[in-house]
């Protein structure tokens, strides 16, 4: 069996330095805080930019169906520029979890390839209608796929409703698991039709927004049946959870950066404030933290591009402690700010509030754990 290359490669590294730039660019923080104050689902001209222009939006696509034909890898590398940005893009919502969804089902369906190749290109944005929380690794490896809240009726309409879905807000197209008479299946919903209502629903993190979908007799085109529905939206959720590590990985990274800068040029007592010892030594050990939190992530996002049948215990073990790193940096960095770091002009709220928000997404820590101890046959405590 070979060793995962945790490394980044020449190509990778060449990505990250172009959607850093255009990042830099479009999205700095006074722009990221704007944005989550002006109501909007997502910023539409960086997502033109990020998503369409340079083709992130396609990476894991094959090219064949209009996409970039890269893997998970390289959507890796772009969920960790993301993270240090909080990007206000539906990156993770369209490109990821819809995306995958739609590879789940049969590609030579012309129902299927076209709102596939449309997401790739970035012309169609894309929500998989699950709730933000659902779990996305489950115990003994099974389909992560959750049970459906909207009913498939005989007339090919559907009717129901989800709540707390992520990206569902500015989306054109919806994914949308139900049930009828044929089973489970995942059907294709559009935004537009007047059967279809989006609420904005109050979200802490500002720069990713959830909604409640309602669902009156919303004509829907049907992707998948029973099995392969299931299997297509429970991979749809390991691939975001292995890669929602990597986004993690991200908002640690610009929290410890930023917090070592301030505390370099924050002057007390006639010293800088990261001279003291105790300063020092919380942001070793969280640098020691970043450091193991790089190496789940990576080792998630290159099972998951390579097919490795660890993927869903990499997954978890990822989930269980780059959530946590994240808040805890995060948290450490509006501390070692001090009061400048709990103004609202500040960005280091957009990352605890990014950071809190990935903690319960597509599974809490806990919940990663218990999976993971199912997966690995190691029972957890039940008193």
């Amino acid at each position: 069996m070979s060793t995962a290359d945790l490394l980044y490669s020449e190509a990778e590294d060449d990505l990250r330095a172009a959607v850093r730039s255009l990042l830099t660019d479009r999205c700095p923080p006074a722009t990221v805080i704007s944005e989550a104050e002006s109501g909007r689902a997502y910023d539409v001209a960086l997502w033109r930019g990020l998503g369409a222009e340079m083709g992130t939006a396609g990476l894991l696509v094959p090219d064949k169906l209009g996409g970039q034909g890269a893997t998970a890898r390289e959507a890796a590398v772009v969920m960790e520029e993301l993270g240090r940005a909080v990007a206000p893009v539906p990156y993770l919502t369209s490109a990821v979890l819809a995306a995958a969804a739609l590879l789940g089902c049969d590609t030579d369906q012309e129902a299927v390839a076209r709102p596939l190749g449309a997401l790739a290109e970035g012309r169609t944005v894309g929500a998989l209608a699950v709730p933000l929380s659902t779990v996305a690794v489950v115990p003994g490896g099974g389909s992560g796929a959750p049970a459906a809240t909207v009913r498939a009726d005989r007339d090919g309409t559907l009717s129901g409703q989800v709540s707390g879905v992520a990206g569902a807000a500015g989306a054109d197209v919806l994914l949308v698991p139900a049930t009828g008479a044929d089973g489970y299946g995942l059907y294709a919903v559009e935004t537009a039709e007047t059967s279809v209502t989006v609420e904005p629903l109050t979200s802490l993190d500002l720069t990713r927004p959830l909604a409640a979908v309602t669902l009156t007799g919303a004509p829907a085109r049907r992707l998948a049946g029973p099995g392969r529905a299931e299997a297509a939206i429970g991979r749809a959720l390991l691939t975001g959870a292995g890669l929602l590590a990597s986004e993690q990985l991200g908002v640690a990274e610009w929290c410890l950066t930023e917090t070592v800068r301030h505390t370099k040029e924050r002057h007390q007592f006639g010293r800088p404030i990261g001279s003291f010892q105790a300063l020092k030594h919380r942001m070793a050990a969280l640098w020691l933290e970043l450091v193991s939190a790089r190496a789940t992530a990576r080792y998630a996002a290159d099972a998951l591009a390579t097919d490795s049948p660890d993927t869903p215990v990499a997954v978890a073990v990822a989930q269980a402690h780059c959530a946590e790193v994240a808040v805890h940096a995060a948290e450490e960095c509006v501390q070692l700010h001090g009061g400048i770091g709990m103004t609202w002009e500040h960005p280091a709220h957009l990352y605890l509030k990014r950071a809190k928000s990935d903690e319960i997404a597509l599974g809490t820590p806990g919940r990663h754990r218990h999976g993971l101890a199912g997966l690995v046959d190691l029972p957890a405590p039940t008193g």
